[in-house]
């Protein structure tokens, strides 16, 4: 095992670990909760190495002044980073206190054995543990070399059922999220937010008339702070009434979105490897042994974080040091981007991080972070919590750009694919708040008396990142032409969610490899295996095959399957789902099967509800989820006019991994969700006929699709 990265920049082992006196062991990450259960998983990966129990274990996540530095929690790499890291911290930790108990003890290192931190000596029987030998103190060393490790066939922790660290608190309704703290005196804020982000304040009042209020105003930011919380509400409402706003309309119109992708073209790039380069794009044309070409389009609309709670922060500015509780996903970043915003020195910002309703991506959790700065120092030394409302988080979120996939693949005489042409428009998918010097992705410093600029838009050129992740296909084929197309100016906001543009392209790919099975008059699962060379991913797509079961035999049921591996370097994921189509259009989710291959699994029962919950979510943005707007602004401000799926509409699911134990682990939580919308199109399909390209299948989408293909049917009820 290589030296990882995170300790190579922090490499200083009591930032890692320290053994407290009351018998516990204090692990640190970078990295934060976020619902995926880290916190669990990095507490059995030092549990495994340092010979304790989990229950031990104590884990401190991201904190600016404590923790070691890990940018960002993102791209489901939190295991293979931080848990990488951690386990190479902890068996440091371990043989220096090993060496400790054999110089207290006068025995080689060789005989000690440890449980639960109980060393003992095979030579004398004298014991020691580690609080007696460390409690308290720092270990002052740097971690120069890999320590030795233990071999993975030996774990009696990793890879076994453990309970949530992080739910105990949940469950029993603590203080456990962001918007419960409570610091002495805590004030409360609300933002007046514009119609649109590029408007212009007309006209404010300078008070209103409730107790115990101020009105903050910088330029086109405004927010109201209160003593009572209800209060801060009541004037936040109140103050929205009496102020004007100017703006321009909101243009493209929404329906003109996939044009607009395809004619506003700021660069295209191939793609080779996963990896955009900047040359000239390649011509290809069919070849002469290919005896039917399909062509197809598909379609990802702007779609929502739409965390289930508001975001939230709470800041305190005293003696010129800004204090920030914030559940960023980055909350080293954070601090970057807030010094330069505020005009202080970075080291005079301190970030640390609180949990929040769960989402994965970049939602409104930084900027909401500067909402409560701006108003705690314009009123110090009061904290001040800042809470979004509900169309504040839905009408100003950074939301997942809209993209446009084109097909178009050639078969020969054997059904198999001898020519493979994708094409990918979208914008942005990676805003997130960071160093910029003379710009920022905070929003609220774009509406300040003296603003800040957003940081221009430039296409991502690393592997695997924004528009062109998982462009590649998982299969092998002779002749690939694979472009990303960059498109700068967006009507609406966009920056990262769940998956990035995996889950668009993965729809588009395994959507497509299915109409090409249906074209060669393959089984979907024939036609797959006969283009994987790589047998993981083939293992993976038998396990699934061997764990579906049997299909109804109702008249518009159907089962549609899908697979890839994420960013085509983690974990494989096969996803095969069963659908009931109604007349009406509606479609159900009656079960889904998962397969997974993550190499080693840590925490099993973590790995499984990462790949269900990425399911699910992907789910409801397939059959759900779109955002709306009209030239005055975004339109989707609430759960009627932006649904997501609801308890009553989730499958039963069956999960099942291949624990590769001698492997390293890979980053899972993004796995599921390009397959899922793929293997319900695709079902549909099965059940119907249908081919539905457009996301989300509304009844109205998949009526339509029907009117077209199935207009004599008479499964189809006209309405």
């Amino acid at each position: 095992m290589s030296m990882p990265a995170s300790i190579e920049r922090t490499p200083g082992l009591d930032r890692w670990i320290r053994i407290a006196d009351n018998g516990a062991v204090i692990v640190s990450t970078g990295k934060v909760e976020i619902g995926q259960g880290i916190k669990t998983a990095i507490a059995m990966i030092a549990a495994e190495e340092l010979d304790v129990s989990v229950e031990r274990i104590q884990v401190q996540t991201a904190d600016t002044e404590i923790t070691p530095n890990e940018y960002v929690t993102a791209g489901s790499m939190s295991v293979e980073d931080s848990g990488s890291a951690v386990r190479v911290a902890s068996a440091a930790a371990r043989q220096i206190l090993l060496e400790s108990a054999a110089e207290k003890l006068h025995v080689a290192v060789d005989t000690l054995t440890v449980q639960d931190g109980l060393i003992t000596s095979g030579q004398s029987n004298e014991q020691t543990d580690y609080w007696s030998l460390q409690a308290g103190r720092l270990f002052e060393v740097d971690i120069i070399d890999v320590p030795p490790l233990k071999d993975p066939r030996s774990y009696r922790v990793v890879g076994t059922h453990t309970t949530r660290t992080d739910l105990p608190a949940k469950v029993r309704g603590d203080l456990a999220f962001v918007q419960d703290l409570r610091l002495p005196d805590t004030w409360h804020g609300r933002l007046v937010k514009p119609p649109l982000a590029d408007a212009t304040l007309i006209e404010c009042p300078d008070s209103i008339d409730l107790p115990d209020v101020e009105i903050v105003r910088d330029g086109n930011f405004v927010g109201v702070v209160a003593k009572l919380e209800a209060v801060a509400i009541a004037a936040a409402e109140r103050l929205a009434s009496k102020v004007r706003w100017q703006s321009k309309p909101l243009e493209p119109p929404m329906p003109g979105i996939p044009g607009y992708l395809r004619t506003h073209v700021s660069k295209s790039l191939p793609v080779v490897s996963g990896m955009p380069l900047d040359e000239t794009l390649p011509e290809q044309a069919t070849p002469d042994h290919a005896v039917q070409t399909l062509n197809a389009a598909y379609y990802r609309p702007y779609q929502m974080h739409a965390s289930l709670g508001p975001s939230a922060a709470c800041a305190q500015f005293v003696d010129g040091k800004l204090t920030v509780y914030s559940h960023s996903q980055g909350v080293e970043l954070l601090k970057r981007a807030l010094a330069p915003v505020l005009d202080l020195p970075v080291d005079r910002v301190h970030v640390i991080h609180r949990e929040g309703a769960g989402c994965y991506g970049h939602n409104g959790a930084d900027d909401v972070a500067l909402d409560a700065a701006l108003l705690a120092i314009a009123l110090p030394p009061r904290p001040v919590m800042v809470k979004w409302s509900r169309a504040d988080e839905h009408g100003f979120e950074p939301y997942a750009p809209a993209t446009v996939i084109d097909m178009q693949a050639s078969l020969d005489a054997h059904g198999r694919i001898v020519d493979w042409c994708h094409d990918t428009y979208s914008f942005s998918h990676n805003t997130r708040p960071g160093r910029n010097p003379g710009h920022t992705n905070l929003q609220s410093a774009w509406w300040r008396e003296k603003p800040l600029p957003p940081v221009p838009r430039q296409p991502a050129m690393l592997a695997e990142a924004g528009i062109h992740r998982n462009l590649e296909p998982i299969y092998t084929l002779p002749r690939k032409r694979l472009v990303k197309h960059f498109v700068a100016n967006s009507p609406l906001r966009t920056s990262s969610l769940r998956s990035l543009g995996a889950f668009a392209n993965v729809f588009a790919i395994e959507s497509f490899m299915d109409e090409l099975a249906h074209a060669a008059g393959k089984d979907p699962f024939e036609f797959r295996s006969e283009h994987l060379a790589d047998r993981r991913a083939r293992a993976v797509l038998e396990l699934l095959q061997q764990r579906a079961p049997g299909l109804s035999g109702d008249s518009n049921a159907g089962r549609g399957i899908a697979m890839a591996r994420y960013k085509n370097r983690q974990t494989y994921c096969a996803v095969m789902v069963d659908v009931h189509v109604e007349d009406d259009g509606q479609v159900r989710l009656d079960h889904a099967v998962i397969s997974a291959d993550a190499g080693l699994v840590i925490d099993p029962d973590g790995l499984i509800n990462q790949l269900e919950g990425g399911f699910i979510q992907a789910a409801s943005w397939t059959l759900k989820e779109q955002v709306t707007w009209d030239h005055e602004g975004v339109t989707s401000r609430d759960w009627e006019s932006y649904p997501i799926l609801t308890f009553s509409e989730i499958p039963t699911i069956a999960t099942y991994l291949i624990d590769r134990r001698l492997d390293q682990p890979m980053g899972a939580g993004e796995a599921s969700t390009g397959p899922t919308p793929a293997a319900i199109a695709n079902a549909i399909f099965a059940a119907v006929g249908v081919r539905v390209r457009d996301l989300p299948f509304t009844p109205e989408r998949v009526k339509l699709a029907a009117g077209m293909e199935l207009a004599n049917d008479t499964r189809w009820e006209q309405k």
